[in-house]
């Protein structure tokens, strides 16, 4: 019986185990069931789409309630032209995918500018909020960018025809020439309003939630290939206005950051009319208090010597500092234009501080022209002076600056110009805004129309006064600074020329120290004076000293001293001024109203040197110069070498042959002969004339006369053709000043030529080494004839053997 019991005991237990194997296998399956559900591996194509449906996540919605509203919305197919249209757009419209902030903030501006104008006629369009403003709400745990306006919203048919609709009567032929790389004429770009569009280049989805007076609260939602449109479930949450928001894209992941959107924000969108609130964060210390578990443990750390007497403020809370981090809208935009006010209502300390924040110069600017023009282009600008020029200044003369900063309506548009302002005014700092320019389609370089050309033209001539109406303390820091510009345009601009003749300054012979205007100059002329008298060199000393300003001098006419290398270039380019030609005081035609006697006596003079100025033409200097005259501007000179009408004077042959890219030795500058001008009165020229009427032939004349034609070279700041030839006439001249002996050779004692008494001491060693061989030569018969046998056959048998 015992036993029996006990085997039905046994049945029991295995058939509990049986059940409870078959319980665990149910178990096990279940589990396996759900890890499959959650493994990556086993995802389905419709799984994978729930997924990235449910990432993206509006506030106020769950995965449920956004599930539903996809399946009830509108479902719209882009046409076959538009999704060429964004193909286009995303791909070679924007070059900067940052402008897309841009653009939207842009876009928030006009909602803005609409509902208030509609406000001025109707109040109660406003009921909702009348707070107009535009906030930026990153959201980095989603990847979401969110762009919030107050402005005047979108029915559901806006949404379809403004977003979802880009196709329009001239899509055929606006993607035409676009693919052919033709330029986007401004009508036809006027048609789409494509800037939302650059959403795309940072954004894989949008999402666009947006609530009009007159409808109710939509959603519009599109991934660049289709988009829907369905009613928020949510209800009415804006009151008014529009919310994109951007699920960005891997890439693109940085638009999030604060300091990006910041940096964006100042960049382009800082002067809009309307504030820019962003969403940031910071750390703050806050006190904490002190649970009771940590002021238990702290006691019992304690030890006797810890204790202390306990008073009243023992029973105070405790508290504790802590970092917290606190979440805030901050204003971006707290700089209003300063352009758009009266200029009699703006402060210097405000004009100042504006061109610091935008220039990011230092110093306070040397000028400054505020303005606004009215008439073919309405535009308000402010043009600054800097007080110094940048190092790089003519180093990279002609490189595009990014010193005027172009507005439209108050939004950056670019500081990319390579014509706004011409070269020599590139140094030139300021902001235009303009409401009149039209924009491309990416907003990122003007249209080049006739408007731009104007805007630039009252840009230089608003420039130009403003250095005219400079005090002359401080034109003259800028002309220290900028002066060389000033010469450059003149050269440059030829529709300018004359108001830039008057900003030039130059050092004078009628005064020491400063500078002197053109217009100060024509104040002194001299009476029958026809022409503005200059001279050019590398320093107002040699100026000063030139042969050529003698006669000019003495007469009491006013020369200008010309002393750098541009300077010559600059005349060249300003034939006259108020009606006086420019004369070169070292080039021919130099008339200094002589009277009818001097004139006379000149032509008598003429005759009687006749012979040698023919011969010096002829034979003696025929390949160095191409006439000699008699002078009639020289004083203490005997002397000068003087270019023709239009040849090259000694300054403007230096500097052309000093020229980095030039040839050596000069070789590129057009060899062109001078005129020798020789003063009659002058001892060293008389006595020339003598010689040479005595001995056409006489070696003392022709070296009197090189060495005349040298020295006038010298003179005009022209450089020795052959130094060597120079230096042995004068070498001979002055033994025959001197009475030295033309045929006394230089005698150098032996003790001082190393040459000679290196020979010397070689001849001493070979003398001693022949002495030694005749010795041991005459030694030889005394010794033994015998023992020299041996000797000999003992060295041929080495050879022998070899």
């Amino acid at each position: 019986m015992k036993i029996y019991l006990l085997g039905i005991c046994c049945l029991l237990a295995l058939s509990g185990l049986t059940k409870a194997e078959d319980e665990a296998v149910e178990i096990d399956g279940t589990v396996e069931e759900d890890l499959g559900k959650s493994t990556i591996g086993s995802k389905t194509d419709d799984e994978t789409v729930e997924r990235e449906e449910e990432a993206i996540k509006l506030d106020g919605l769950n995965v449920s309630q956004m599930k539903a509203m996809r399946e009830a919305a509108e479902k719209h197919e882009y046409q076959a032209e538009v999704n060429r249209m964004m193909k286009l757009i995303i791909n070679s419209l924007y070059r900067n995918k940052e402008i897309f902030l841009r653009e939207l903030i842009s876009n928030a501006s006009d909602a803005l500018d609409k509902i208030r104008f509609m406000s001025l006629t109707d109040p109660n369009v406003l009921s909702a909020t009348s707070d107009l403003k535009v906030m930026i709400k990153p959201d980095k745990e989603n990847h979401a960018l969110h762009i919030i306006d107050t402005g005047i919203g979108m029915t559901r048919q806006d949404l379809v025809k403004n977003l979802g609709t880009i196709a329009k009567s001239g899509t055929s032929e606006f993607l035409a020439k676009m693919e052919e790389g033709e330029t986007m004429s401004t009508d036809l770009i006027g048609q789409f309003g494509v800037g939302f569009y650059s959403s795309f280049l940072v954004a894989d989805t949008v999402v666009v939630t947006s609530k009009h007076n007159d409808d109710e609260q939509y959603i519009w939602e599109s991934d660049a290939g289709s988009f829907t449109v369905s009613k928020d479930p949510r209800g009415d949450t804006l009151g008014r206005g529009t919310q994109i928001s951007l699920f960005m894209k891997e890439e693109a992941y940085d638009f999030l950051e604060e300091h990006t959107i910041k940096d964006l924000v100042v960049k382009y969108s800082q002067f809009i009319n309307f504030p820019i609130h962003l969403w940031t964060s910071k750390t703050e210390k806050v006190e904490e208090p002190i649970e009771e578990d940590e002021k238990a443990e702290a006691k019992e750390g304690e030890t006797d010597d810890d204790v202390k007497v306990e008073d009243e403020d023992d029973e105070k809370p405790k508290v504790r500092m802590v970092d917290k981090t606190v979440y805030d809208w901050e204003v971006m935009n707290d700089n209003k234009p300063i352009w758009l006010r009266a200029p009699k209502d703006v402060e210097q300390e405000d004009y100042n501080a504006f061109y610091k924040s935008f220039s990011k110069d230092t110093d306070e600017p040397l000028a400054h022209v505020h303005f606004s023009a009215e008439g073919e282009v309405t535009f308000r600008s402010i043009l600054y002076v800097p007080k110094t020029a940048p190092y790089d200044l003519y180093q990279d003369y002609g490189k595009a600056t990014d010193n005027i900063k172009m507005y439209v309506k108050r939004v950056f548009i670019t500081d990319d110009f390579e014509e706004m302002m011409p070269k020599y005014l590139s140094f030139i700092k300021g902001v235009v805004d303009s409401d009149d320019l039209p924009l491309n389609v990416s907003r990122e370089t003007l249209q080049q129309n006739k408007l731009l050309r104007v805007i630039k033209k009252k840009l230089v001539r608003k420039a130009l006064d403003m250095l005219k109406k400079m005090s002359d303390e401080d034109y003259e820091k800028f002309y220290k600074e900028f002066g060389t510009n000033v010469k450059l345009g003149v050269m440059e601009d030829h529709s300018n020329r004359n108001r830039l003749a008057k900003l030039l300054r130059w050092q004078s012979s009628n005064s020491d120290e400063g500078l002197t205007s053109l217009t100060s100059y024509m104040e002194r002329m001299k009476e029958k004076q026809d022409h503005i008298y200059f001279m050019t060199g590398t320093s107002r000393a040699e100026c000063e000293k030139s042969p050529f300003v003698e006669k000019l001098l003495k007469k009491g006419y006013e020369v200008l001293y010309l002393v750098d290398p541009i300077d010559e270039y600059t005349v060249q380019n300003l034939p006259e001024f108020e009606g006086k030609k420019f004369q070169n005081a070292a080039k021919e035609n130099l008339n200094l109203n002589e009277s009818d006697k001097a004139k006379e006596t000149m032509e008598v003079l003429g005759r009687e040197f006749d012979t040698l100025l023919n011969g010096l033409k002829d034979k003696i200097l025929s390949s160095g110069i191409e006439k000699a005259v008699l002078s009639t501007r020289l004083v203490g000179s005997p002397c000068a070498l003087v270019a023709s009408q239009y040849g090259h004077s000694g300054n403007m042959e230096r500097i052309m042959k000093s020229q980095a890219y030039a040839k050596a030795g000069g070789a590129d500058v057009s060899v062109q002969k001078k005129i020798l001008e020789l003063n009659p009165f002058h001892p060293l020229v008389k006595e020339l004339n003598t010689l040479y009427k005595a001995d056409p032939e006489s070696e003392s004349a022709k070296d009197l006369a090189n060495s005349l034609y040298d020295t006038a070279l010298l003179r005009s700041g022209y450089s020795l053709r052959d130094t060597t030839a120079f230096s042995d006439r004068m070498d001979k001249l002055l033994r025959r000043s001197f009475n030295v002996d033309a045929d006394a050779q230089v005698e150098i004692p032996p003790e001082l030529d190393e040459e000679e008494e290196a020979k010397a001491e070689d001849e001493s060693a070979e003398e001693s080494a022949e002495e030694d061989v005749a010795a041991d030569e005459e030694a030889a018969p005394a010794e033994d004839a015998p023992a020299e046998e041996p000797a000999a056959e003992s060295s041929e048998a080495p050879k022998d053997e070899l």
